[in-house]
């Protein structure tokens, strides 16, 4: 299946209910006036970037279950625009297709590794901000609240929040969630609400029903960290092979905009 056939069947489902897709972007083309499906184009500067061999293995194994093409399509990724990523991490995975991106296109790619301190952009400047698996680690920090604020600053109007985070089952309390990597959807988007976003749409894109988070060290039980000793306890050979056999984890996969 082309990557553009699984963005639809991804959103389809979710672009009926008006209060989760106000404002489709660019890319997914429909009319004001119906509920016309969106017509997807090619990013030939994205396919580019993706496939590019300056990507480690490593990186490529992973589009399996991070789906860059679909996930940053749906996000409205566009040629110019400036693109911050909140903590890549030294892997830098997302890194390492955005910024050739950018650099191909004529946009911007900012790094920001402290939040707190800079976004490395002017307020009201940023098109699109991106936070992959990063909300469990802020809820036990204390520091949601603080980063969301300044995400909205840097954001200009009609600008995407974009996120993509482990997910708990809903329902549950994030305390009890976060140390495992996991937090429940519906926290993250009353979150950003808070700070004044506004949920744009949502995508099972990036969903792995496979993933029933029963995993003895959370989340980094499974790939790509693969944690197989902890606390005295270690996994046997057979207990590995059906993590792996899990993939990836179950992920929430959300668009927010700032108002205007």
């Amino acid at each position: 299946m082309r990557p553009t056939a699984l963005i639809l069947a991804a959103v389809l489902p979710l672009i009926a209910t008006p209060a989760l897709a106000q404002e489709a972007p660019r890319t997914l083309q429909r009319s004001a006036l119906s509920m016309t499906p969106p017509v997807a184009q090619e990013d030939t500067a994205l396919a580019a970037a993706v496939a590019s061999p300056t990507r480690s293995d490593a990186d490529r194994a992973r589009d399996a279950f991070r789906r860059p093409v679909e996930t940053l399509t749906f996000w409205g990724l566009q040629p110019g625009q400036t693109v911050v990523e909140i903590e890549p991490g030294r892997a830098g995975w997302w890194n390492h297709i955005l910024e050739p991106y950018a650099q191909a296109t004529g946009g911007r790619y900012v790094a920001v590794n402290r939040p707190l301190e800079t976004m490395g952009v002017e307020d009201g400047s940023a098109d699109l901000v991106i936070v992959a698996r990063a909300f469990h680690n802020w809820h036990r920090a204390g520091r949601t609240e603080a980063y969301l604020d300044v995400f909205f600053k840097a954001l200009k109007p009609g600008g995407v929040l974009a996120v993509e985070q482990h997910r708990s089952v809903d329902g549950l309390n994030i305390n009890d969630t976060a140390s495992t990597g996991y937090v429940p959807e519906s926290w993250v988007i009353q979150a950003a609400q808070r700070a004044g976003f506004v949920l744009d749409a949502r995508s099972e894109l990036n969903a792995n029903p496979k993933d029933d988070r029963a995993h003895p060290f959370g989340v980094w039980t499974l790939p790509p960290v693969r944690r197989t000793e902890q606390d005295g306890r270690t996994l046997t050979a057979e207990e590995r092979a059906r993590y792996d056999a899990i993939g990836e984890s179950d992920r929430m996969t959300l668009r927010f905009r700032k108002p205007g």
